[in-house]
């Protein structure tokens, strides 16, 4: 069988890293901690929250969290945070600080004396960096190919009885299996190249997970047993050795190496309007030192658009809105710039006749900010990506850039 170069995405949930796990977190100097305008005093955690949502409560760049929270030094998790906990915003040494509300005046530990009693509760979840649920399934399923040759990979060429698509338990026929040397698969769906906007190179193409399958006999057809599906196995699905990678762990939000500039390549689950918490593929990845938890900026605008005005366009004219204009024949990349009376001695039926030219009444659509976005899952060329934040509606072909210091 033949080895794919594809990449996968990890196997089952990740244990998403909180504030005391960023070690090794590279940041901005202290002095320049942002304060978000509306930053409360003290903040009470609830059900539902994320690390990313409460940094956002007080900071202007929730990705600098670490410089401003202070854990206590209690045994355990002590910089894990759970609902119910109350968080007050002091200042330590001039500087902004988020601490555990203890009943102290600064937030410190109080000293209780403790006698013995039993006491039944239910356990919590830490609070996670960003909601789980929104990335879940790109972590455990491989959604893009690095080259083509998924399409040269085994397929399912039919199935063991009268049927036209197999789900969870049933056998399907493989073109060909002949080792037992792996015996987990995954059944894909190709999709679209993905190309650069810019130099229309392909970077990938898009493989659509169907379903996990064990191998049940090798040949041609091999059998293979659908054990989980996410869709309908079809003739024509590829079959690649299902992944084996460790599972991620530990997203630690960081602004990306500066000077990476991309655009936004697709949007996951088919719609049009990108907005927070949905998955993006942008055309930047490991090659670009793009990795998980690295923060990028949208921006909306940089192309070309005409200029209404100077071309007459938002003036209606009887002249324009005939047959002898350049838009009624020509399109708008045409405009009349005048009219001329025939020449002496022309035998032209029409007394005047317009002077068409190519239209450069043009200007560029000044950049703005339309949100955030990190990454969480890098390939060689693409990134997976999770809006963080929305400021405005967002679509494919948006730029990305890292956010300004």
């Amino acid at each position: 069988m033949r080895v794919l170069s594809l990449c996968f995405v990890s196997r089952g949930f990740i244990l998403l890293a909180l504030v005391g796990l960023l070690g090794g977190f590279a940041t901005s100097a202290v002095g320049a901690l942002e304060l978000a305008e509306d930053a409360p005093e003290v903040y009470e955690v609830r059900p539902g929250d994320t690390l990313w949502s409460i940094a956002g409560r007080y900071l202007r760049d929730p990705w600098l969290w670490p410089e401003i929270w202070e854990a206590n030094d209690d045994p355990g998790n002590p910089d894990r945070i759970y609902p119910g906990d109350r968080l007050r915003l002091v200042r330590v040494d001039g500087q902004p600080r988020v601490v555990r509300d203890t009943g102290g005046p600064t937030g410190e530990m109080r000293v209780v004396r403790l006698s013995p009693r039993v006491r039944v509760s239910a356990l919590e979840a830490p609070v996670p960096m960003i909601p789980v649920s929104s990335i879940a399934p790109f972590l455990t399923e491989p959604w893009v190919a690095e080259s083509d040759e998924i399409k040269s990979a085994p397929y399912v060429v039919g199935f063991a009885d009268d049927r036209t698509v197999a789900g969870p338990s049933d056998d399907v026929l493989v073109r060909r299996i002949d080792t037992t040397g792996v015996i987990e698969f995954e059944i894909l769906r190709p999709g679209d190249a993905l190309r650069d906007p810019e130099s229309n190179r392909i970077l990938g193409y898009e493989a659509t997970f169907v379903a996990n399958a064990v191998l049940e006999r090798v040949g041609d057809p091999a059998i293979l047993r659908v054990t989980r599906s996410e869709r309908e196995v079809a003739i024509g699905d590829r079959v690649i050795p299902a992944s084996l990678e460790a599972p991620l762990e530990n997203f630690l939000p960081h602004p990306a190496p500066a000077g990476t500039r991309g655009q936004i390549l697709s949007v996951m689950n088919g719609v049009s309007q990108i907005g927070q918490y949905d998955i993006v593929i942008i055309n930047r990845g490991t090659r670009d030192r793009l990795g998980p938890g690295q923060v990028l900026e949208v921006f909306r605008g940089g192309e070309a658009v005409r200029d209404k005005v100077r071309d007459g366009g938002v003036n209606w004219n009887w002249r324009r809105e005939s047959p002898l204009t350049g838009e009624f024949w020509l399109g708008n990349d045409y405009a009349v710039k005048g009219w001329s009376e025939s020449p002496t001695g022309s035998s032209a039926p029409i007394p005047l006749h317009a002077d068409i030219r190519r239209d450069r009444g043009t200007y560029i659509r000044p950049l703005q900010r339309a949100g955030l976005l990190m990454v969480f899952r890098s390939f060689d060329r693409v990134s997976f990506a999770l809006v963080l934040n929305a400021d405005r509606a967002m679509t494919v072909g948006d730029r990305i850039a890292p956010p300004a210091p």
